[in-house]
């Protein structure tokens, strides 16, 4: 039974695992969306929102060697502070989208969806509930 074991394995080891999602958040960061499948979609969603709220709170030097620790290019860690958390600001959490696709991969079915970063001015409203009269 897997009662309170939270993520997903991917059938990798636990480095490879975290290299995977590592290159995932740095493509994300540097081109604003990423084809992939919808586990590794939702998985990477909270990974790549943390490095955003790092660099939410402007540059400081400690929050730019934790988010240089987890990105691969340092240059995406600079758009990274200078774009993407001045962008996000007033933003209380909840930067990216996931949008599936109706067709799966063709070599294994797998069902796949393209993470990306939300607009300049895109808002998404929580799901409102319908009034019980």
């Amino acid at each position: 039974m897997r009662h309170l074991k939270a993520g997903r394995k991917f059938k990798r080891s636990p480095s490879h695992r975290r290299m995977l999602l590592r290159n995932l958040a740095t493509s994300l960061l540097e081109h604003g969306k990423v084809k992939t499948t919808v586990a590794k979609a939702k998985e990477l969603q909270p990974f790549a929102e943390k490095l955003i709220t790092l660099a939410k709170d402007g540059w400081n030097l400690n929050n730019f060697r934790r988010v240089l620790a987890v990105v691969t290019k340092k240059d995406v860690a600079f758009k990274l502070f200078k774009e993407l958390g001045p962008r996000f600001k007033d933003r209380p959490g909840g930067y990216t989208r996931i949008y599936k696709f109706a067709k799966v991969r063709q070599g294994d079915a797998a069902p796949m969806a393209v993470i990306a970063l939300l607009g300049e001015d895109e808002i998404i409203k929580a799901p409102t509930r319908p009034s019980v009269v």
